[in-house]
């Protein structure tokens, strides 16, 4: 079995904090989702994350007005500039102290950020190749000037058209101008009047306007126009200086959160913290809609260039929602769990992957696309497990609500409930592979139900356990149920037997998962002493063990005493899964490691880290001495960037007349990374971990290198050259037809493709680089609807699919539009060859009738 599963995509996951930004094409957009970086396009409805990851979790993020470069920083002020096409990293560096605002330059030359008071301008990092030497720099960031004059953190950085100016908002109730570089005759300003902090300032598109936004909904347009006086004397030119020309409010009563203005339109949008968000028209303060997105604040607000599309997120529902507000409809709407995950499953053809979390929720996840399609509601607590039927689309949960719901995955509907005779809260179950048997247990009761999934009647109640029942497995084959319990114990049933016998198996400890080989052959059980235990099922002996405390031990929590690795509650597998073939395990629980074991040999073969980030608890081996605060605690508990960053967030209101809260040092606690869940796909391609961060899906098919093309680096692609390649004594025909793609002549394609002799249609597939998978199928279903080489183009579809079948239908999403256009093709030669046959059919029986009659009247016309 392989064993060099990479990191390929986080699920699960929409919108952390931090801002958003559009690409300058408007088609993707950028989200961070904790330390990585989520890119969702919204025209091929596809996602996919960065492979690269900061230590902590991302706060600020930027592009370059080309697209080409993209700027990430964390909350400790490291920052990541990378090659966005190219999903490729090229440089770290780090500002030493938090960033609070980030804002490239509309010529894409310089980028400023404000380092709490102060504000810095930087030189944009130059790419490989763009320079004539085509060498990386050794100090790519270079600090082109500082500003400072700020008296309190600066919130919101926006550059003027011509790069020449920008502006910046503070908390300290202030906005101010200043000029990239020195400019004659002019001086930083200050623009003072607001009465909260001011959230964001802008230029209007001629320059000659200036839009400021506070914390209380007060809008300001500054004009430079002199004084304005009550006689009738001629103003004085001297006297000329930036002054509130227009006052407009809200009215809201909630606080503004977030806003973003876009100069071509005019348009001005405001987000709240009770959910509303407004479009205004600017400068005659017009409101066109006032929507509500959620009852949480909106965290952050972007606009694509074109100013059609609106992109909205809430940090604390983990909500992301893009809206048309010409056509007043949701292009993309996708939302996060709100709690922990607490299980996950396939679907048999490993298309889907489907979550529960303690929310109650349960949401399904399309693998290709990264977007959730559906979710189900009804649990009314925590989901603790869940099951999809190996036969039909059926899927079972489990929650703490005392129910065991069966769900209909074709048309996403709840039709079969399960209850116990006496309220229990469900902890574990499973299935039969013919899906006619669901049976549950919970830690409240030490009996198995057994239900039958036809009726939804009781069938009987397995009685036997002395502690609470922790994992239920049927083996594939549907012979026995396997069960585990905290008192030492497992438990081989034959549910379907008359005797309905169990064989006890005996462990050292309390049982925490247990997994069943795909050929119902071997039992791993993982114990709490950290333990891992192979047992033979027909013989009911132990046949290996392992140890396994030292492998999943590691990272240390800010309240722990402990070190890392003396830590008892990291010291165990929570979750264990078979791969596909049997040969290997996965196993996981509290800790910030996956470990992949041999069942053969029985040793360790590879550990994954689930996550490096810094902002989860445990995910460091030692803590620094020097962040722990005289009262013991560290300081990483108290929220200074978060919800609770402002000492008015953080005052208790919730009782008439009071006006100060017990602790103004509102302690926060830090999410524990660990994994709840993990299972192996089917395919036995990839695997999943249900983490504290998303789901992690693990793959060998590599990430991001499909995209490649070597051909856009140093060939001269002209059609002469496309001509004399096919035309040599030995043709080239698969670097014609990739030239031939580059340049996208119709009619020079069609030359190529006629071109490649029938024989050499497998050979050139195979070798086709896969970034031409999409324009290859639309160059077939052109040709399959106006050539009259019928046999020929049924060929290259033939061979496109068998070659590149699996990896077309993952990606689905991505390959709609061509499959449909190839579909319509082959469609409507299919009707025209029935047509054809059918008129054939015809006339061929119309022929024979008059070859009869002919004969007839010869026949009669013989002398007796």
């Amino acid at each position: 079995m392989k064993t060099d599963f990479r990191f390929s995509n986080l699920l699960g996951t929409i919108y952390g904090r931090g801002n958003l930004v559009f690409t300058p094409d408007g088609n993707s957009l950028l989200s961070p989702v904790g330390n990585r970086v989520s890119v969702f396009n919204l025209t091929k409805n596809t996602s996919y994350t960065l492979p690269f990851a900061h230590r902590k979790n991302i706060v600020h993020l930027d592009l370059t007005p080309d697209g080409n470069l993209l700027l990430t920083i964390d909350e400790g002020g490291r920052a990541i500039l990378s090659i966005l096409p190219r999903r490729l990293a090229i440089y770290h560096f780090s500002f030493k102290t938090s960033v609070t605002s980030l804002a490239f330059s509309p010529d894409g030359r310089y980028f400023v950020v404000g380092l709490g008071r102060k504000i810095q301008a930087w030189r944009t990092p130059s790419t490989p190749n763009s320079d004539a030497t085509g060498d990386l720099e050794f100090a790519p960031f270079i600090l082109h000037r500082e500003y400072g004059g700020h008296f309190d953190a600066v919130r919101h950085l926006s550059w003027s058209g011509d790069s020449r100016f920008f502006l910046s908002a503070s908390k300290d109730l202030t906005a101010r101008i200043w000029s990239l570089d020195p400019e004659e005759g002019f001086e930083p300003t200050v623009l003072s009047g607001h009465r909260q902090q001011v959230r964001n300032v802008w230029f209007s598109a001629d320059q000659e306007s200036i839009f400021t936004v506070s914390e209380d909904g007060a809008l300001f347009r500054w004009g430079f126009v002199a004084r304005q006086t009550d006689d009738e004397e001629p103003a004085d030119y001297a006297d000329e200086r930036w002054r509130i020309v227009q006052r407009d409010y809200f009215m809201q009563n909630a606080k503004l959160k977030c806003a973003s203005y876009h100069p071509a339109t005019k348009l001005l949008t405001v987000c709240f913290d009770n959910g509303l968000f407004s479009l205004y028209e600017i400068p005659s303060f017009s409101n066109i809609h006032s929507l509500s997105m959620a009852s949480s604040p909106i965290s952050a607000v972007a606009v694509n260039k074109s100013g059609e599309w609106l992109a909205l997120a809430s940090s604390k529902t983990g909500q992301l929602l893009v809206w048309e507000h010409a056509s007043e409809s949701n292009i993309l709407k996708q939302s996060s769990h709100l709690d922990s995950l607490t299980t996950l499953s396939y679907s048999p053809d490993s298309t889907r992957i489907i979550t529960g979390a303690d929310d109650g929720l349960i949401k399904i996840w399309d693998i290709s696309s990264g977007f959730h399609i559906a979710t189900f509601t009804e649990h009314t607590s925590a989901v603790t497990g869940s099951a999809y039927s190996k036969r039909g689309n059926i899927l079972f949960t489990s929650s703490l609500d005392g129910s065991v719901r069966a769900w209909d995955m074709l048309r996403y509907r709840n039709f079969r409930t399960f209850t116990a005779p006496t309220r229990l809260p469900f902890a574990c179950l499973a299935i039969d592979p013919s899906a006619e048997v669901v049976c549950a247990a919970s830690h409240d009761s030490f009996d198995i139900h057994l239900w039958s999934v036809q009726t939804g009647a009781l069938l009987d109640q397995l009685s036997g356990h002395e502690g609470p029942i922790s994992t239920l497995a049927f083996t594939p084959d549907g012979r026995y149920l396997v069960s585990g319990s905290w008192d030492h114990t497992i438990r081989v049933w034959s549910v379907f037997d008359r005797s309905q016998t169990s064989e006890v198996l005996q462990l050292t400890s309390d049982l925490l998962c247990i997994s069943i080989r795909p050929d119902s052959a071997q039992i791993a059980a993982s114990t709490l002493d950290g333990s891992l235990t192979f047992w033979s099922l027909s013989t009911s002996i132990q046949e290996s063990g392992l140890d396994g405390r030292r492998d999943v031990s590691g990272g240390r929590t800010l309240t722990s005493r402990r070190t890392a690795a003396s830590t008892p509650g990291t010291k165990s597998f929570n979750t264990i899964t078979y791969s596909a073939d049997g040969s290997s395990l996965l196993a996981a629980g509290n800790s910030k490691y996956i470990c992949l074991y041999s069942v053969t040999t029985a040793t360790l073969i590879r550990k994954y880290t689930v996550s490096v980030n810094l902002s989860l608890d445990g995910t460091q081996e030692f803590l620094n001495s020097a962040a722990i605060m005289s009262n013991g605690l560290p300081r990483d508990m108290i929220d200074t960037e978060g919800e609770a960053s402002d000492l008015e967030d953080r005052i208790d209101k919730s009782l008439p007349g009071v006006k100060r809260g017990r602790d103004a040092t509102a302690r926060t606690l830090r999410p524990e990374v660990r994994v709840t869940s993990i299972e192996f796909a089917p395919t036995g391609r990839s695997f999943c971990a249900a983490s504290t961060e998303g789901l992690l899906v693990y793959s060998l098919d590599s990430a991001g290198m499909d995209d490649f093309d070597p051909f856009d680096l140093d060939i001269d692609v002209t059609p002469q050259n496309i001509r004399a390649l096919i035309s040599q004594t030995e043709p080239e025909y698969l670097k014609a037809l990739i030239m031939a793609f580059r340049l996208n002549d119709r009619s020079l394609l069609r030359k190529v493709y006629e071109s490649v002799p029938f024989e050499a249609i497998p050979l050139l597939i195979r070798e086709l680089p896969r970034v031409y998978l999409g324009r290859l199928l639309m160059l077939l279903a052109q040709q399959i609807e106006n050539s009259p080489h019928l046999e020929f183009a049924l060929r290259w579809i033939g061979e496109v699919l068998s070659v590149h079948g699996r990896y077309i239908k993952e990606r689905q999403g991505e390959f709609g539009s061509e499959l449909r256009a190839l579909l319509r093709g082959v469609d409507g030669v299919g009707r025209s060859v029935r047509t054809l046959s059918e008129r054939n059919a015809f006339e061929i029986e119309f022929l024979c009738q008059q070859s009869l009659g002919q004969d007839d009247v010869a026949r009669d016309s013989l002398p007796a």
